[in-house]
């Protein structure tokens, strides 16, 4: 089959691989008909994820046909589903409390030494997305393995169109999850760092659930053109002062909730940041925290901290007196995607959410090195690239 690689920094290939088959009784093979690059991948790509090796099938965010089923499976050939992007057990403690990414059984055991000496834990499995989360190959290939299937795709609807459901798979629900660990009340004012696409849709849920107004946060005119159109009001970063600009748009109290949707590869021109630029970039386990730190400070007293966005290594200056003397409350974590599947699945049949806007460009599979280039570097017009495997070269 064909799937994309990786090889090393700024470097992934489209390459003929062998196909996969079933290895575990609770298996599935799924075709894939769409799968999509995510901002996530852009740290594989940057090479700040450590623990990859060449050769390794990228993607996390899938969907497709179940074409194969091991003997445990759930799932029938011919279904339609959309894949999680954490492999979960389903029976382990974290699991059975509805903690998917903290399952403790799809990281295989000689997987695990690397995470849980970095975060005293081991992660969960991450489909294309290391050896430090299982080295599972990922969905940005023809056919995929899915383990666990009895437990983590969900069936869609044969009347929803793949672009409808795609983003069921992590960002969608990552959004959501990031507005609900904001703690989100009708009269809230809640700012979002980063429009990309968590962020908007971030924006998206917080005024679903009710927010009286949200704030987003960027620096590209169109992606901020975007958070408009949801109903947000913006600030350009690096025009305006943006803890100046929330106490003015808050009424002088500030915000009650900020949503971190940035990571470990914030922009900023403060001298920290700079010089976390400069260690990411020689490779010792800095993260670019420049956007968090700036949220910490711009909450108000009491106020809730939510982060969606990735961060692996360690991060110097960390406003930690600001954390505490504020009294604030922080929630993070990678998505519990099984937790909201059939309510947001809900919710798009209802019409209620709208994914198909974020989508800027379709290619086929073979075209995927061009997309991560251009998502890395255009990231104002390139908002979201959506890959369609079996497809011919434009």
């Amino acid at each position: 089959m064909r799937a994309l690689t990786w090889h090393g920094k700024h470097d992934v290939r489209v390459d003929t691989v062998d196909d996969p088959e079933i290895v575990n009784p609770r298996d599935a093979i799924i075709k894939v008909t769409s799968t999509a690059i995510c901002g996530s991948d852009l740290h594989l790509y940057d090479g700040v994820i450590p623990a990859m090796l060449p050769g390794d099938i990228l993607g996390h965010e899938f969907m497709g046909e179940v074409i194969e089923t091991g003997s445990a499976s759930t799932l029938q050939k011919g279904q339609r589903v959309v894949v999680p992007f954490p492999i979960s057990c389903g029976g382990c403690f974290h699991c059975r409390i509805a903690q998917y990414s903290c399952c403790e059984n799809s990281n295989p055991v000689e997987k695990q030494d690397m995470s849980e000496k970095l975060y005293g834990y081991p992660m969960a499995g991450i489909f294309g997305y290391s050896h430090m989360t299982g080295g599972y190959s990922g969905g940005q290939a023809e056919y995929v393995r899915v383990p666990f299937s009895d437990v983590g795709p969900i069936v869609v609807p044969d009347h929803l169109e793949d672009e409808q459901v795609l983003f069921l798979s992590d960002i969608l629900p990552t959004g959501w999850m990031a507005a609900e660990n904001a703690g989100i009340g009708p009269d809230d004012t809640v700012a979002v760092w980063g429009c990309g696409p968590v962020g908007l849709f971030a924006i998206q849920s917080a005024l679903v659930m009710g927010a009286a107004e949200v704030i987003a946060i960027d620096h590209y005119p169109h992606r901020l053109e975007l958070a408009r159109k949801l109903g947000a009001k913006t600030i350009n970063f690096r025009t305006t002062d943006v803890r100046e600009a929330l106490m003015e748009m808050s009424g002088g109290i500030g915000v009650d909730a900020v949503i971190d949707a940035v990571g470990m590869e914030a922009h900023g021109f403060a001298i920290d940041n700079i010089m976390d630029v400069a260690k990411q970039t020689i490779g010792i386990g800095a993260d670019r925290a420049s956007a968090l730190k700036q949220a910490i400070l711009a909450v108000r007293p009491g106020g809730r901290v939510s982060i969606p966005g990735v961060y692996g290594g360690m991060t110097d200056k960390f406003p930690l007196g600001a954390l505490m003397e504020k009294g604030l409350q922080i929630r993070t974590g990678q998505t519990h995607v099984h937790r909201y599947l059939a309510d947001l699945l809900a919710m798009i049949e209802e019409g209620k959410l709208d994914t198909t806007f974020l989508i800027s460009h379709r290619l086929p599979l073979e075209e995927a090195p061009t997309g991560y280039r251009n998502f890395k570097q255009q990231q104002d017009t390139w908002t979201k690239v959506v890959l369609k495997p079996g497809e011919m070269h434009t």
